[in-house]
């Protein structure tokens, strides 16, 4: 399976803003984006002004690397929000929020969904009862997410259970922190996204 395997602070240089693609890292004086804000590249910052396409090229790779998903996937995503009812825009973010890896990093099972996605490729959840290793897959509502009994006593869900009191779950998630297990209770809404993310400028690049 292919991913990105470069340097993420990288990334959020390049984007200008934090992505928070490290995890706690990322709330640390630690964090590259602190200490060089700057976008990458030996040649230092160029100021020039950035057209149209620009603007809305910068915010779908913004949206992509936030959610770790490479170009073509994400392009079928694009494709498949415009099949179904609804704003496009809204249901690409729907599309990616209700993707296995990104609920497991929403229920505070992981620090990050690049966490989050090695835990659910080694197969440490299970769906419904079912164990699943495919981080793409997406979640219904009535869907139960759980650590599998067989891998509770690991290092990575005792750190978990330990954070997980004290995490707070969207409200179209439910956490049952005890059972290190969640529920979808209903598909995501606009407000129940994250909103630094302009979708319509992702919409508006497709669509040129």
């Amino acid at each position: 399976m292919a991913r990105y395997t470069g340097s993420v602070c990288r990334l959020c240089r390049r984007e200008g803003t934090k992505l928070f693609l490290k995890g706690t890292r990322c709330y640390t004086k630690k964090c590259a984006f602190e200490r060089r804000p700057s976008p990458p590249g030996q040649h230092g910052v160029r100021r020039r002004k950035m057209g149209d396409f620009g603007i809305q090229l910068r915010e779908k790779q913004k949206v992509r690397r936030v959610y770790s998903v490479l170009e073509r996937q994400f392009h079928n995503y694009f494709v498949a929000a415009g099949n179904v009812d609804g704003v496009t825009g809204e249901n690409l973010l729907r599309f990616l929020e209700t993707r296995l890896d990104n609920v497991v990093f929403r229920l505070g099972f992981a620090t990050s969904r690049a966490q989050a996605r090695q835990l659910v490729n080694h197969g440490h959840f299970a769906v419904n009862g079912v164990p699943t290793d495919v981080a793409s897959f997406v979640v219904k509502p009535g869907d139960r997410i759980e650590v599998r009994e067989s891998r509770r006593d690991r290092e990575p869900f005792k750190l978990a259970k330990e954070t997980l009191r004290s995490h707070q779950a969207p409200e179209w998630l439910s956490l049952e922190p005890a059972r290190l297990a969640g529920s979808v209770l209903s598909l995501p809404r606009r407000d129940q996204m994250p909103l630094d993310l302009n979708e319509q400028l992702v919409v508006e690049f497709y669509s040129r």
